[in-house]
């Protein structure tokens, strides 16, 4: 206990020193036991941020008393994580703690101290708090846990791209966690808190410099259990019931910095954008004790430059940066989790940092498991446009019983059949979690092994299988021709995954679409070209609106030589005829045509929308806009999703070679049958004279290179008229002169 002491002396006096530079902190509980002499024994993890030295305060008291406590984690704190440029804008530290408490049921950790950095709130003293309810579980048949969370040492975000901030809220017994401002805290101007989703959000402008958060977390069961508590007497919970004092609450404090504005808020632009192999925000690993485990990211700044990656995660972790080409920049962080973190649920949290500002902060929860206890069986995954199929191999699990399976959302089921453990979902059901990686979504799920209610031992194995469908947010068009364009897909939060397929049919029926293999499709002019687009979507009442197609002579939508067809909703193209169809289908019909010039062949782009097919807001509901300053911004409440381009083709023409000569007895004569884009060459009935061969074979050519407008192709047609004229005039006094020459020769014949 002495040496227990001197160390808790140490701590207090190096505490006082890190006074001024508090960034904010948060607690994490590792599973508490009960003693045999009834007592219980406390566990937590504190991590404090702050800058330069990062010297961690240590002042708990356990119910309201300075607590008997054992530091393990020795004095010396080296940190973390630390700013690398060696200004020591931030850092990180962590300390480990065990204490034994005796208690009537529950347990209460405080801390507070002095001082915030400065911040626009004006906010000095600061408290770190957790309550827990110390009962027996009927679901788990073990004590309460409290949920996780943690942020990066110094958040950061320009003042103009500030929407939200993402917070981690994970809870290892599976409760519903609520998030609220702690009733004593200064709330920033114009932020808001979504307590479901944890979610900060900015309501207006949001002022620049730095803004200081005290958030609290609480956690309600998400099903009916009962409560016991070490005298033996139990409670009762209702699901979701938040009127009752929540099972526990834990606060997390952080600082942010509103940064002043910057050119572009798009992601990527500046602002640094995740890329796979980028976990989800959320995501849970079970790792078993002694295996490393590794964690990468990626992520990519056009514009900027990432010099590092800021991390909050375990003392021991440690952190590699690489730097790649194109903006990017790679994060790799390594942990070997040990006998002493076993069951322990571990937040892990990142940035990718610029000079100008960082990324969105991600956190991941690494959960500590014993190595025999965990089961990775072999599984096959299907993935179609809009489900994913798993099937598990039953030879690679021997003894699971699949009645003790479940998915994240465990009102789905699972099949089977002799071999094989089956599970079918949509991309929206069965606890489905949607993962953005900047240049992929993901589609993940889980099969996870439970215990029933009250189930005093278990010979079953845990199992944990990870599953998860992968696709390319927008998928990569090859410029080469033959390509037929494949399948659109994409997901947004309001939507969730929906896709569109853009076709070009036979005939006008829509149903005989031309195969993949037939591109590029080969069309006359002025052929009718039958084409159609089809939206796919889990989610019901859905709309597709067209607002533009045009034309261009390669797979570059934006290419400046274009041709529009429809525009703002409204047909431009006066051959262009829409076909009644349902919501989700759009089918069209147009004459084709070729761009004037060495090209011969026209891809078509168009602009496409989902839009909630009951809201009378939406893009779609207002239809043509003749005045494109008519047209609304995007809701706010997201009843349409944001603008698509999606691209088909290519059309290539064919048609009879110009001929360079024709040689037919007494008929070597051409005509002109057509003139608009090309000339069609026929050979004429006998005529009585031969016009210069090559000079028509020239006004031809000279109709191939003139433009398709209208005035062009009458200047054509009267060019070609006046050296048919020409011809004839030439051919006429060709024949009077030979006719005076002949009549010279007859008289000078009789005159001798």
């Amino acid at each position: 206990m002495m040496e227990a002491g001197a160390v808790l002396a140490l701590l207090l006096a190096l505490g006082s020193t890190a006074a001024a530079t508090f960034y904010g902190d948060s607690i994490t509980f590792l599973p508490l036991k009960r003693v045999s002499n009834g007592t219980f024994e406390v566990e937590f993890y504190h991590r404090q941020n702050g800058r330069t030295s990062c010297v961690p305060r240590y002042t708990f008291t356990c119910n309201g008393v300075p607590c008997t406590t054992s530091v393990t984690t020795m004095p010396g704190f080296s940190p973390t994580d630390q700013d690398g440029t060696g200004q020591g804008r931030w850092c990180q530290s962590e300390v480990h703690t065990h204490t034994t408490i005796e208690t009537n049921g529950t347990f209460s950790l405080r801390d507070s101290g002095c001082c915030w950095l400065s911040n626009v709130e004006g906010k000095t003293n600061w408290t770190s708090h957790a309550h827990l309810n110390l009962c027996n579980r009927s679901d788990s048949m073990s004590l309460n846990n409290c949920p996780v969370t943690a942020t990066v040492s110094s958040l950061r975000v320009p003042q103009n791209c500030f929407s939200r901030v993402h917070l981690l809220a994970y809870d290892p017994d599976g409760d519903r966690v609520k998030c609220s401002f702690v009733s004593s805290s200064t709330v920033p101007a114009n932020i808001s808190l979504d307590e479901a989703a944890c979610t900060l959000k900015s309501t207006g402008q949001v002022s620049v410099g730095v803004h200081v958060f005290e958030v609290m977390l609480e956690d309600f069961p998400a099903r009916n259990i009962t409560l016991t508590y070490a005298d033996g007497t139990t409670e009762q919970r209702e699901a979701l019931d938040m009127t009752l004092p929540a099972l526990c609450s834990v606060t997390v404090q952080f600082s942010l910095e509103v940064l002043p504005a910057i050119p572009s808020c798009e992601a990527g632009h500046v602002q640094p954008v995740f890329l796979s192999p980028t976990p989800m925000q959320g995501r849970v690993f079970h790792v078993p004790v002694g295996e490393n485990f590794k964690l990468e990211a990626q992520s990519q700044a056009h514009h900027s430059s990432i010099h590092d990656f800021q991390v909050s995660g375990p003392d021991g972790m440690t952190k590699q940066f690489a730097d790649k080409a194109n903006g990017k920049a790679k994060l790799t962080l390594s942990w070997t989790p040990q006998g002493r973190d076993l069951h322990r649920a571990t937040p892990v949290c990142f940035t990718a940092e610029t000079n100008e500002t960082q990324s969105d902060m991600r956190c991941v929860v690494v959960v500590v498991v014993s190595e025999s206890s965990l089961v990775q069986g072999n599984a096959s995954i299907r993935c179609a446009p809009n489900k994913i199929e798993v099937a598990l191999e039953k030879a690679s699990m021997p003894g699971i019983d699949m009645n003790y399976l479940k998915l994240m959302d465990d009102t789905c089921s699972l099949t089977s059949n002799s071999t094989h453990i089956i599970g079918i979902m949509s991309f929206t059901t069965c606890g489905t979690q949607i993962e953005d990686t900047g240049d992929y979504i993901v589609f993940r799920n889980e099969i996870n092994s439970f215990e029933l209610p009250r189930e005093v031992i278990t010979r079953r194995r845990t199992v944990k299988i990870d599953f998860y469908c992968r696709f390319p947010k927008i998928l990569s068009i090859s410029s080469f021709y033959t390509l037929h364009k494949s399948d659109y897909i994409f997901t947004e939060s309001n939507f969730g995954s929906f896709a569109f397929s853009f076709e070009i049919f036979r005939n006008s029926n829509f149903t005989n679409k031309v195969d993949a293999s037939s591109y590029p499709v080969q069309v006359r002019l002025m052929d009718p070209i039958y084409m159609g687009i089809r939206a796919q979507s889990e989610m019901p009442n859905v709309k597709l609106f067209v607002e533009s197609c045009k034309g261009t002579p390669d797979d570059n939508s934006n290419n400046p030589l274009s041709y529009d067809l429809v525009k703002n909703g409204c047909l431009l193209d006066e051959t262009m005829k829409v076909y009644p169809a349902n919501d989700t289908t759009y089918n069209f019909e147009v004459q084709s045509f070729k761009f004037s010039g060495n090209f011969d062949q026209v891809y078509i782009s168009c602009t496409v929308i989902l839009c909630d097919s009951n809201s009378p807001f939406s893009r779609c509901a207002q239809g043509c806009l003749n005045s494109p300053g008519r047209r609304r911004r995007r809701q706010v409440l997201s009843t349409e999703t944001i603008r698509r381009s999606i691209t088909q083709g290519p059309l290539q023409f064919i048609g009879q070679e110009v001929p360079m000569g024709v040689n037919d007895g007494e008929d070597n004569s051409v005509r002109v049958k057509q003139s608009t884009e090309t000339a069609e060459v026929i050979p004429s009935q006998a005529s009585p004279a031969q016009p210069d061969t090559k000079a028509s074979l020239w006004s031809i050519t000279t109709l191939r290179r003139l433009g398709s407008d209208s005035s062009t192709a009458i200047f054509a047609v009267l060019f070609l008229a006046s050296l048919l004229v020409l011809a004839i005039v030439v051919i006429y006094f060709t024949r009077k002169r030979k006719m005076e020459d002949s009549k010279l020769l007859i008289s000078a014949a009789w005159d001798e």
